[in-house]
């Protein structure tokens, strides 16, 4: 069939002179000559500004370059008609051409998104987080816990551009381009790329065990996000797709590197600009997504929010609210996100709802002892288990991470893969993984407190000596017959904080009052209430005992509570219940009741004494 052409249109010289569509602004204005400039700002409503432009000879280069000073040295005095044509002209790189695609989300409703994250989100890479539980073992104790990694990244590239969005609106001088919008949303986007099955799970107590080389690099799944982000620009083709819409390579794919992971280099001085994608004077772009310095970001707005939906727990955090007070502010010659100061209650609340969700779900008993036993069956089917990556090289479960093809093919179903496997070297993993199917899990025979506000450092050779220790710290007291074994004991040690281990989060905040918006203040705890918390770091040392039948759980009780007394550690909960016989034997752990009650006594006592001696 032959091949049908349109004929070339004839076009006069008066042509280039036209406003092009709006459809083709984004890319184009550049090429504008004088009279198509001047054209735009009539479009607008800035009539009166066409001579100014047309004396000066601006054309459409010469937009991007336009600040303050240079309207007002060619005539436009007023601070407000400055301002309007900045307005105006920005957003002739930040109007969307392209119509958005709308996802439906549970948490945040209809999210319109860009037709570039929309490819970005159609990838193989992106959409192996469809099959990445979002909260892990957390899902085998609270059954709405179901949702995956996939959703929340969604999430976390749509607030980042609200946030973007209203700072631009309520601070056009920021002068925010719609690709800087762009690389904060791939960010988010693909700020998670790296986990692996079971989320946390994976790189925080699968990798350290299978993989000790990494110890000295120390391997997070923000190192893999890196390293899948570039698999999946390079493997889909999507450099030419970037710039198409407007992003410059390679300067934007640094710039969206730098925010899930930090600066790619180190700097020879610490008061050197380590970011190499965006300016210092852009430095609150890096704040939005993994915010380094106080850790307010839109990662956590999304997982607050969608964490809570799913395990039916009250979420105390709006962040909305941050929305409408989040402001730029000059700290130190660096231009950071501040809030309003009436809002520092909130951000209390903040980080009160991440420990709380931490103590009421992410590290609850249950989920812990599940994610052990699911480590436990991957390190014993690591060997076993083959992935095949680039060049047709074969990769085990932990060694995937060094090849990103491979890894791509590393989800949750590695469980499944494991549980309905009939492979011999598989037998004792399987066995693992079926006694979860059938909650038959460790049990947990204990749970203290250290007592300093400082974390004990803690490796893998503290869990096995403090394991040893629990077994050989047998009561006089203990269960005859019953020999205690450091292979029988799991010790697994919990932080618990706000964030920035012991230190106080608020304290890296900057607030701005109602009366001078553009001045940041420093709120210090005690100008904020009593009643907030004064240390804000505790571990959680819990031990689990591999063996359920009732005796060797009650030995393994007292041992507990007798090593607990050792060590100085906190009174475990139920340990009046469990070692009667011990408990009291510690003066430290002598309850608050049993004190007030021995020091109303001694009072009684000696006004008694006090009277008497007065009567004689």
């Amino acid at each position: 069939m032959e091949k049908r052409k349109r004929p070339r249109e004839d076009r006069s010289p008066s042509d280039d002179l036209k406003t092009p569509p709006k459809a083709a602004r984004e890319s184009d204005f550049k090429g504008w000559g004088v009279d198509a400039t001047c054209r735009y700002l009539e479009e607008q409503g800035l009539e009166e500004w066409t001579r100014v432009f047309r004396e000066h000879r601006i054309t459409g280069v010469g937009l991007r370059g336009l600040n303050e000073e240079n309207l007002k040295s060619i005539g436009v005095i007023a601070l407000g008609d400055r301002l309007q044509i900045l307005h105006s002209i920005k957003k002739l790189w930040q109007i969307t051409a392209e119509p958005s695609k709308v996802f439906n989300d549970p948490i945040h409703g209809h999210v319109e998104l860009h037709p570039l994250l929309v490819e970005v989100i159609d990838t193989p890479q992106f959409q192996r987080l469809r099959s990445i539980k979002q909260l892990g073992g957390t899902y085998y104790v609270f059954p709405g816990a179901s949702h995956n990694r996939f959703e929340h990244s969604i999430g976390v590239g749509y607030l980042a551009g609200q946030l973007l969005q209203a700072l631009n609106e309520r601070q056009p001088e920021l002068l925010i381009s719609r690709r800087d919008i762009l690389c904060v949303q791939i960010a988010g986007l693909c700020h998670d790329l790296g986990h692996g099955p079971f989320s946390h799970l994976f790189d925080a107590m699968f990798i350290p065990k299978a993989r000790p080389d990494l110890k000295e690099k120390k391997w997070k799944h923000e190192t893999a996000s890196l390293a899948m982000f570039d698999h999946l620009v390079r493997s889909n083709h999507l450099e030419k797709v970037m710039e198409q819409h407007g992003l410059v390579l390679p300067e934007d794919l640094v710039f969206i590197k730098e925010q899930i992971g930090g600066p790619l280099a180190t700097t020879d001085s610490p008061s050197q600009w380590p970011y190499k994608g965006r300016k210092p004077g852009q430095s609150f772009l890096y704040e939005i997504v993994a915010n380094k310095r106080n850790g307010i970001d839109v990662d956590k707005w999304d997982y607050f929010a969608r964490d809570c939906h799913h395990l039916g727990i009250q979420n105390n955090f709006d962040y909305r609210r941050f929305l409408k007070f989040a402001r730029v502010c000059n700290v130190e010659g660096k231009k950071l996100i501040c809030t309003r100061d009436k809002e520092v209650g909130n951000l209390y609340d903040l980080f009160h709802t991440r420990n709380f969700l931490h103590r009421r779900a992410y590290q609850h008993k249950v989920s812990n002892v599940v994610e052990i036993m699911i480590t436990e069956a991957f390190l014993k089917a690591d060997k076993q288990l083959q992935f095949e990556g680039s060049e047709k090289r074969m990769f085990t479960l932990s060694t995937a991470i060094d090849d990103m093809e491979a890894f791509t093919k590393l989800t949750d179903q590695v469980f499944e893969r494991i549980l309905y496997s009939s492979e011999e070297g598989l037998a004792d993993a399987r066995e693992i993984l079926h006694n979860i199917i059938c909650r038959r899990l460790y049990k947990c025979v204990g749970e203290t407190n250290t007592p300093d506000e400082k974390p004990i450092p803690v490796t893998q050779e503290t869990h096995l000596q403090w394991a040893k220790e629990v077994a050989e710290a047998k009561p006089e007291t203990g269960e005859p017959g019953v020999a205690l074994q450091p292979e029988d004991l799991i010790v697994s040690i919990v932080q618990m904080d706000y964030g920035m281990q012991e230190q106080n989060p608020i304290n890296s905040v900057r607030f701005y009052s109602k009366k001078d918006p553009n001045k940041p203040l420093q709120i210090q705890k005690n100008q904020v209430s009593k009643l907030l918390p004064e240390c804000f770091a505790e571990q959680l040392i819990r031990v689990y005992c591999k063996k359920t039948d009732e005796e060797t759980l009650k030995a393994a009780r007292k041992h507990f509570v007798q090593w607990c007394m050792n060590k100085d550690f906190s009174k475990p909960k139920d340990g009046d219940v469990t070692a009667p016989e011990l408990t009291p034997l510690k003066d430290s752990w002598a309850s608050n009741s049993a004190q007030k009650t021995s020091a109303n006594s001694t009072s009684v006592n000696k006004a008694r004494v006090n009277l008497q001696d007065r009567i004689k």
